[in-house]
C-alpha cells in the first residue's frame, strides 16, 4: 500500500529571532511560505486547523489554502479540521468544492467535532446540542458528497428539498473524521463511509489498534467504502536530538499550560516532555533518525495509510518549523519509506 506523509499547523501564533510574539497576520503569511516548501520537498498533503482562540491565527483556513493553491503545484490542501457542528454544511461543501477548482482537484477536508468550544457561542450554537449537532450536520455532509439534489431534514438546521449546490467537482471530495478515539465516533465514521483520521497527542499508537479494528469490522458490517487510516500528532525535527528538543519544549511548554489552566492539567515540564518524545510517547521530535523510526513503528503498528506530523506547537520560530519541513520531505519521508520496504 502507497503510504501518504502529510504536515499540518492550527497557524499558532510564534515569536520572532527578539522573542516577541508575531501579528497574526504575520503568522497567515509564514503559513503560506511553509506550504510553498512542504510542495517544493514532496509532501503529499498540507492541512490548516480552524480556531476561534488567540494562540491560533487561522480563524478561516479556506482563505489561507486558496492563497496557498495559487503558490503551489502538487501538494494537497485540506483543513487539519473543519468544526463542522459549529458551521453550515452547505457552505462547507461549497468552500471546498471552490477550493478544489482553484487547487485543480487538490482540495480535501477533515471533518471535526471541535476539542475548542469557542465557536459554539461564537456562532450562536448551543453546547448542549454538542452531540446532536455533529451528528446531523455530518449526515447532511455525507448527501452533499454525493453532488445530486438534497431532500433532507432535522432539528439542528433548515430542511432541504430537492436543494442543488454549487460548485460541483470534477472527480469528488476526499472527505476525512478525526476522532480522538471514542468507539462511538469510530463506528459513525465507518457508517458513512469516510476515511478514519485518529489524533493521537499522548500515549503509546499501540494503545489505539483496537479503534483501527473497530473501523475496519464496522465498515465491513455497514457494507461501506473502506478508506486508509491515518494518524495526526505533533512533533518537530531538527538535525540532532537535542536541537529538535531544545526548540521544542518551550513551545509544547506555553500551549500545555495554557490549555491546561482551562482544563485542569498538571503543570508541563521538561521531564514530560521527554518521556513524550520517546518511544512510548505521541510526540514526533528529534533526528531525522529517531522521527523516521518512529513514525516507520507507528504505521507497521496501525497499518496506516497517512501519516501527518503536527509540526507547528505553541511558539515555535518560523525559521525552526522551515527547517523541520525541509528534513521531513527531504530525509524523514524517503527514510520511513526504505524502513517499511525493508521490514516488507
Amino acid at each position: 500500500m502507497s503510504i501518504e506523509f502529510g504536515l499540518d499547523t492550527f497557524g499558532d501564533i510564534t515569536r520572532d529571532a527578539d522573542g516577541e510574539l508575531l501579528t497574526g497576520a504575520q503568522t497567515i503569511r509564514n503559513i503560506v511560505a511553509q506550504a510553498e516548501l512542504a510542495d517544493a520537498v514532496g509532501v503529499d498533503f498540507f492541512g490548516v486547523g480552524e480556531h476561534h482562540r488567540p494562540e491560533f491565527a487561522v480563524s478561516a483556513p479556506e482563505m489561507v489554502l486558496a492563497a496557498i493553491a495559487a503558490r503551489t503545484e502538487h501538494i494537497r490542501l485540506g483543513t487539519a479540521v473543519t468544526v463542522l457542528s459549529s458551521d453550515d454544511p452547505v457552505r462547507v461543501f461549497e468552500r471546498f468544492s471552490t477550493l478544489d477548482a482553484l487547487s485543480n482537484g487538490r482540495a480535501e477536508v477533515v471533518l471535526g467535532r471541535g476539542s475548542f468550544i469557542e465557536s459554539f457561542p461564537l456562532f450562536g450554537y448551543d453546547l448542549r446540542d454538542y452531540e446532536a449537532l455533529f451528528e446531523q450536520k455530518l449526515e447532511l455532509f455525507v448527501e452533499l458528497l454525493k453532488e445530486e439534489p438534497v431532500t433532507w431534514s432535522g432539528s439542528m438546521r433548515a430542511s432541504l428539498e430537492n436543494a442543488n449546490v454549487f460548485p460541483k467537482t470534477e472527480n469528488g471530495l476526499r472527505t476525512w473524521v478525526g476522532v480522538g478515539g471514542s468507539p462511538e465516533s469510530v463506528v459513525r465514521v465507518a457508517r458513512h463511509g469516510l476515511g478514519l483520521m485518529l489524533a493521537i497527542i499522548g500515549g503509546p499508537a499501540g494503545r489505539f489498534k483496537p479503534f483501527v479494528d473497530l473501523y475496519h469490522r464496522s465498515v465491513a458490517s455497514f457494507g461501506t467504502t473502506a478508506h486508509p487510516v491515518a494518524v495526526h500528532s505533533p512533533g518537530h525535527i531538527a538535525d540532532t536530538d537535542a536541537e529538535a528538543w531544545d526548540q521544542a519544549y518551550s513551545g509544547f511548554e506555553a500551549m500545555n499550560n495554557t490549555i491546561g489552566r482551562e482544563r485542569g492539567w498538571p503543570v508541563y515540564s521538561r521531564a514530560r516532555f521527554q518521556n513524550d518524545v520517546g518511544p512510548e510517547g505521541a510526540i514526533y521530535s528529534g533526528s531525522p533518525d529517531r522521527v523516521a523510526t518512529k513514525i516507520a513503528d507507528t504505521i507497521t503498528t496501525l497499518g496506516l495509510g497517512r501519516f501527518d506530523l503536527k509540526y507547528a506547537t505553541g511558539t515555535l520560530s518560523h525559521d525552526s518549523m522551515m527547517r523541520s519541513i525541509e528534513l521531513y520531505g527531504t530525509e524523514v519521508i524517503p527514510r520511513v519509506r526504505k524502513l517499511l520496504a525493508d521490514r516488507d
